[in-house]
């Protein structure tokens, strides 16, 4: 009986060598890549989903995620090597194409079409309108950046001159200007979540305005890399945008609750009774593509956008700085 009891631990000990082993030796299989992200903002859902699921180390990817807080950080991490592929507003990779970089940045997949900021004011204002802010202290974004220009676009389209008929305050970085607001700075503040939700939770903000919804559909974060990393390694872009149009897929056949369970670990700051709000907030404004396809429709809005805010002098061709071919062939293979 001894006998037969120490054969038998002999085989499990072998079996879970052997299991160790091959576990190892799979996770030494997956590629390495680092993706260099704008923000973490519950605004790219789909993204932590994919992470969350599985769905890179499914395709053979061991991603690594930073945070490069703003776009041009994000670039720079991106043309510096320092990340292989980026997150961030496609308006980035036409800047610096304009700028003349030689192994300039190309984007190859689109995930949201909508604006992800909101107007956030001191006290709630249930018959909102965009009149509302003139003459008034708005702490807004980056020059140049996705959020302000967006918020310039939606002024214009209200008749509203940026420059002289309120006061936007554009020197706060990144990322503090809630802060600033919470601190007593500014009459309004433009944020994306969670942070809009968190004034609102602090009783310092409330969400009056929806610049997703009011701009209509627009370009707004893209995937890139440097053209020299998409002709050398088009077999992991192919898995990293398979992997996302999985993502892609799950936000937009489960509803809110599920979401934030499966994303409610990259956002330990938040309780999920506000990670189920925010999402629900951009899902019923139709923040998320079903396919990551960036059209030339919205890469032409785009570049109109950049020309509205005195970004942009002539057009980029839209062949030079999109390809379509990864994101369409994991929307065939996933569907």
């Amino acid at each position: 009986m001894k006998k037969t009891f120490g054969i038998s631990l002999l085989a499990l000990t072998l079996l879970f060598s052997h299991c160790t082993a091959l576990a190892a030796e799979s996770e030494e299989d997956l590629i390495p890549v680092t993706l260099n992200e704008v923000a973490h903002s519950i605004f790219y859902a789909p993204q932590y989903a994919a992470i969350e699921l599985g769905y890179f180390e499914e395709e053979g990817i061991d991603l690594e995620l930073v945070t490069g807080y703003g776009a041009d950080k994000t670039m720079t991490a991106v043309l510096s090597g320092n990340a292989d592929i980026g997150f961030m507003g496609a308006e980035t990779s036409i800047y610096a194409y304009s700028q003349g970089a030689n192994d300039y940045v190309v984007n190859f997949a689109q995930l949201t079409q909508r604006a992800g900021n909101f107007i956030v004011a001191r006290e709630e204002m249930p018959d909102f309108e965009w009149s509302d802010l003139k003459g008034k202290e708005v702490l807004g974004g980056r020059k140049g950046g996705m959020p302000e220009m967006v918020f310039e676009y939606i002024l214009k389209n209200h008749g509203i001159d940026p420059s002289s008929d309120l006061s936007i305050d554009q020197s706060i970085d990144f990322g503090s200007t809630a802060a600033a607001f919470s601190g007593g700075k500014g009459d309004f503040t433009v944020e994306f979540e969670p942070a809009a939700t968190a004034l609102e939770q602090e009783g310092v903000g409330y969400v009056v305005a929806s610049c997703g919804v009011e701009s209509g559909y627009v370009p707004y974060t893209a995937y890139s890399a440097k053209s020299s990393y998409l002709e050398s390694h088009p077999q992991i872009i192919q898995k990293f945008t398979n992997a996302l149009q999985r993502g892609m897929d799950y936000v937009n056949t489960h509803t809110a609750e599920e979401i934030a369970e499966v994303i409610q670990r990259q956002f330990p700051e938040n309780d999920l009774e506000t990670i189920v709000t925010i999402v629900k907030r951009y899902k019923d404004q139709d923040t998320w593509k079903e396919d990551l396809i960036f059209e030339e429709e919205s890469f032409l809005l785009l570049e109109e956008i950049l020309k509205s805010a005195g970004e942009l002098d002539s057009e980029v061709d839209y062949a030079s700085l999109v390809n379509v071919t990864f994101a369409q062939t994991a929307k065939d293979l996933v569907k």
